[in-house]
């Protein structure tokens, strides 16, 4: 059954207060299922939906739901309930809530909130967005290292009542340094011998990542080892916290997204499509539309450039668009191969020259391809055999630079330690709209001898 189908049916039982109905409801399906059926309902729809579900499953239910719709629940509702609310969720879920709330209702809310997990949100707010200590979660299993099996088990049942995951449980020394860690299984395995001192049970030499390492490079680390959770240090190796991998998965599905939007020419929104205000969204995509406004009338200009050698060989007007147009495809093929293969870390920085060969390699394939059949139409728009040379050694010409281009210029912006994804395709279409013109007219002037153009 589709959202929409079933909101005629929850709002019914809203407005008979059909408690035994809306009680099933918030009990029957998955709690993410629960969520995505409520979509189309209000702020003040969703709460009282939600006031039909035992406490555990209200704040599963709740989690569930995006981020600006958890806003708008939170800013509808009594602000005692909402920082109940608050307190009972996940500690990084805690954090995206209140950051997308107007700092006078944060400033309502934060004091209705126990002190500890007050403490643990401003602690966690003070992280820069995009960092591994922004996305992490402080709930986590720990132990101490020098407690028996039997002991962990009494801990580990005593703290999972208030934990997010406990797939692994870390072990941690006096001062809270990350010493390693057991998994649930390892424990479980070991009950037959439950004096069994954790120091001799645990894992050493962990994968870790520091609180300031950019999320891109936490979810490859996790994918790297396939981790369910990774744990999070300071410098100082103190144990912070961990990111599971279900956070890991909204990182990626982030960037995915990000670097969709950068490639294809539009800054990334923030935010989601219909939700982004019109001025911000024609101001994220006016950018980079001015930008490759103002190289589409440099290409103009180099063109008009050119004027007297197009009066006098008109039949080369024809293959314009075949030129450049060859030239920006083959640069965006190679740059989105790049700008992919750096972000799935299958290519280094250091390995630019082997990309360099490889992508001369596939130019000269291409273009000679490409060449074949440029040739071909040539001869039947203009029969002189020797004229034509022209289109097919421009369009080698053309189509290695370009995939030349589209490979160096992501390189080269992951080494200023910019977003490859910075240098999108409408960018290296542009530049090798202007490129591809100088090479035509330069290989048509030097084959058919014709007087070099005066450059305004």
């Amino acid at each position: 059954m589709s959202n929409t189908l079933y909101l005629p049916e929850l709002r019914e039982m809203l407005a008979e207060q059909d408690s035994e109905q809306l009680r099933e409801f918030c009990t029957a399906l998955h709690p993410a299922r629960t969520a995505e059926f409520m979509e189309g309902l209000t702020a003040e729809e969703s709460w009282a939906v939600l006031q039909h579900a035992e406490e555990p499953s209200l704040v599963e239910i709740f989690s569930f739901i995006e981020v600006a719709k958890q806003a708008e629940i939170v800013e509808s509702i009594d602000r005692e309930e909402a920082g109940d609310l608050i307190a009972q969720l996940a500690s990084d879920d805690r954090v995206d809530i209140l950051n997308s709330l107007p700092p006078e209702t944060v400033s309502q809310l934060l004091p209705l909130l126990p002190a500890d997990e007050r403490r643990d949100i401003l602690r966690l707010q003070a992280y820069p967005e995009g960092t591994a200590g922004a996305i992490m979660t402080t709930d986590f299993a720990k132990i101490s290292e020098s407690i028996s099996v039997q002991d962990a088990l009494h801990e580990i049942a005593h703290q999972s009542e208030e934990l997010e995951t406990i797939y692994y449980i870390y072990v941690v020394d006096e001062e809270n340094h990350l010493q390693g860690l057991v998994s649930a299984r390892q424990l479980v395995s070991s009950m037959g011998k439950p004096q069994t001192i954790i120091r001799d049970l645990m894992e050493r030499g962990l994968v870790t990542v520091k609180h300031d390492d950019d999320q891109e490079h936490v979810a490859a680390e996790v994918a790297r080892f396939d981790l369910l959770a990774i744990p999070v240090v300071d410098d100082e190796r103190h144990m912070l916290g961990i990111i599971t991998h279900d956070d890991v998965i909204d990182v990626v599905r982030e960037e995915a997204i990000a670097d969709a939007h950068r490639i294809a020419g539009v800054e990334p929104l923030g935010d989601d499509y219909l939700n982004t205000a019109l001025f911000t969204l024609a101001w994220k995509r006016g950018f980079w539309l001015t930008l490759m406004f103002i190289a589409a009338l440099l290409t103009a200009l180099t063109l008009n450039s050119f004027h007297s050698t197009i009066e006098k060989v008109v039949w080369l007007v024809m293959f314009i668009p075949l030129v450049i147009s060859s030239g920006g495809n083959s640069g965006n093929q190679s740059a989105t191969l790049v700008i992919t293969a750096l972000n799935s870390q299958h290519l280094k920085i250091s390995d630019w020259w082997a990309v360099v060969r490889r992508e001369v390699a596939i130019g000269l394939l291409l273009g000679g391809f490409l060449a074949v059949i440029g040739y071909a139409l040539a001869l039947l728009v203009h029969q002189d055999p020797y004229d034509v040379v022209v289109i097919p050694l421009t369009l080698i010409l053309v189509v290695i630079s370009g995939t030349l281009v589209g490979a160096i210029l992501p390189l080269g912006f992951a080494r200023l330690g910019l977003d490859p994804a910075l240098m999108s395709n409408p960018c290296v279409a542009g530049i090798m709209d202007i490129l591809g013109i100088l090479i035509y007219f330069t290989v048509a002037i030097y084959l058919l001898r014709i007087p070099l153009p005066s450059l305004p």
